[in-house]
């Protein structure tokens, strides 16, 4: 241990050492912390899109660029690139039952589950839809794995476990190990049931394989939800009807009532042989008003010219925005900061700038 901490002690001598040789000094802790103070303030109201956080966030970000003597890298010579996109959430509150073998069960949207939609639709209203586990979600013919077998999602809730197969497994497989594949994130899981027809997908929260706690999922799952502009037809066809999460606790009791165990069941979803479980003792019912609108939210671009190969380009980005303002949390206060979630980004990206912009012009163009 003496060597471990010995070494680690030289490692960062030699950092601030060379800290002093780099342009600007190099990183500044000291500046990392105090952009994210700011980002994640009060005044910054949770950096939501197309509200009075975004404009308080891209003017600081545009004060922060321009300080350290970079371009505008937008549109027509601005600072910005304007991003149309529309922007869906409940409108009242959601209503949510589950008709189990034990009887009903009435879910509680934030708490049980979280509910949300981004078809374009004023209302979803989903009526005793069976439910169907389809472990992972995962159809990846690359690594001869598909979770899907022989089954017609049409009319029926997918419930779907979060990250990969390989996360909890024994020993690495299809998936190379812990580190979370593309087939892991919650986007894809969405995604390919829609594909498949699905009326609406539950993923099973858990905190190690989300790398998240429920807050988290709350946060968002309660929040706005954006896409891009799409035609009627591909909008539909893109999202399932209903999308959102569910507290594993839920799930546990589901698979109780169909008498199964979800640790279990749970295992065999990590074998490339899985086959769809129906919990026909389940059935979902839903009932929400939906409000969509069309909204411009921007993105904040600086440059920095390139020499010799300044027709290349090197793009650092963060994403600036977070989850605005909500539900109380347990302490009551209504602003979800990001901090994070992702003012951390924002802070390493702006210091990035800072440092190049102080140093020899690079070879690329740098945004």
């Amino acid at each position: 241990m003496r060597v471990l901490l010995l070494s680690s002690c030289l490692f960062v001598g030699g950092l601030a050492h060379a800290a002093n040789d780099l342009p600007g000094g190099g990183i500044d802790p000291q500046a990392l912390s105090r952009h994210v103070r700011v980002l994640a303030s009060d005044e910054f109201e949770g950096r939501a899109p197309a509200t009075e956080g975004e404009e308080r966030t891209v003017q600081y970000l545009i004060e922060q660029f321009r300080s350290y003597g970079l371009q505008p890298g937008g549109v027509d010579g601005s600072w910005v690139q304007p991003v149309p996109l529309v922007r869906a959430q409940l409108e009242g509150p959601a209503k949510a039952s589950l008709s189990l073998k034990q009887g009903n069960r009435a879910l509680a949207n934030g708490v049980d589950v979280t509910l949300q939609s981004l078809q374009p639709r004023k209302r979803v209203q989903i009526k005793d839809a069976p439910l169907v586990f389809v472990g992972y979600g995962i159809d990846a013919p690359e690594r001869q794995w598909n979770d899907y077998k022989d089954v017609d999602l049409h009319g029926k809730i997918a419930v779907v476990l979060i990250n990969d197969a390989d996360f909890e497994a024994d020993a690495p497989g299809a998936f190379d190990g812990k580190a979370v594949t593309y087939y892991g994130r919650w986007t894809y899981k969405f995604e390919e049931a829609a594909r498949r027809g699905a009326e609406g997908v539950l993923i099973v929260h858990e905190t190690a394989p989300a790398a998240y706690g429920w807050a988290t999922v709350k946060s968002s799952g309660t929040s706005p939800l954006f896409d891009i502009e799409r035609g009627q037809a591909e909008a539909m066809a893109q999202h399932t009807p209903l999308r959102g999460w569910m507290q594993r606790e839920l799930a546990e009791a589901i698979f109780a009532d169909a008498g199964l165990d979800f640790d279990a069941e749970k295992r065999k979803a990590m074998r490339a042989d899985f086959r769809p479980v129906a919990l026909d003792n389940a059935k979902l019912s839903v009932d929400f008003a939906l409000k969509r609108e069309q909204v411009v939210t921007r993105n904040v671009v600086a440059k920095l010219p390139g020499g010799e190969h300044g027709d290349e380009a090197v793009i650092f980005s963060a994403h600036w925005d977070a989850f605005g303002i909500g539900q109380p949390d347990a302490k009551g206060d209504r602003i979800r900061r990001g901090a994070i979630d992702n003012a951390t980004g924002v802070a390493t990206v702006l210091e990035l700038g800072r440092v190049f912009a102080a140093g020899p012009q690079p070879q690329r163009t740098l945004y």
